[in-house]
């Protein structure tokens, strides 16, 4: 029997493109490539038997061009905590090799990178709120983030915009935007100031995409 298992995420994201990331419109990207970390944390998820809640994880990719090109670089950090059963787990959904072909971005991205890099076993400090579009990262010697709302310059209050995905998308079907500030080091080396930042449920099983 196949493998039977959900993940749903708490998710922060944050990329190099401006706050109108094209990829989310089919539209190219703001700097004709693509460099980006999420960041996540379990709040429900099994896979068979071992259960996966509580479990942080994060998820690392430059593309040289469009990420549609290829030639992607990635490379997946897991909670510490996790045991051995959980830590392969993780790993096998966050890889993309554990759903139908394409049915969620994991696999997506995978199916585009070309180059792997060793799976980290890390302290993944994440505070992170959808609602109020606030996030903050440490991982040690590899990713330092922050994400918050966009700021209205007219009244200096939280400009509040988001995106609805009722068909046709194999990440998320609502996600909340904002802005993020993002450092990474180690193996894959990126940087960005203020750019597009994602606050979003990512909740997927062996099908894909689940639509709740």
């Amino acid at each position: 029997m196949p493998d039977q298992w959900e993940f749903m995420s708490h998710t922060y994201d944050n990329c190099n493109c401006s706050v109108s990331c094209g990829c989310q419109f089919n539209e190219p990207t703001t700097h004709g490539n693509c460099q980006f970390a999420y960041v996540g944390t379990i709040v429900e998820g099994h896979f068979n038997d071992t259960s996966l809640a509580g479990l942080n994880w994060a998820l690392l990719c430059i593309f040289p061009d469009e990420i549609a090109e290829g030639n992607g670089k990635r490379q997946i950090l897991i909670d510490e905590r996790a045991d051995d059963a959980q830590r392969i787990a993780v790993e096998t959904i966050v890889s993309g090799e554990a759903c139908k072909p394409l049915s969620n971005h994991f696999s997506v991205f995978g199916s585009l990178c070309t180059e792997f890099f060793e799976t980290l076993f890390l302290p993944i400090e994440l505070e992170v709120n959808l609602e109020r579009r606030t996030a903050k990262v440490e991982i040690p010697g590899v990713v330092k983030s922050a994400g918050r709302p966009i700021i209205n310059e007219f009244d200096g209050e939280p400009f509040h915009i988001a995106i609805a995905r009722p068909t046709g998308s194999f990440e998320f079907t609502y996600g909340e935007i904002g802005r993020g500030t993002t450092t990474v080091t180690g193996d894959l080396e990126m940087a960005f100031e203020d750019s597009w930042a994602l606050f979003c449920v990512h909740h997927y099983n062996q099908d894909g995409l689940i639509r709740s």
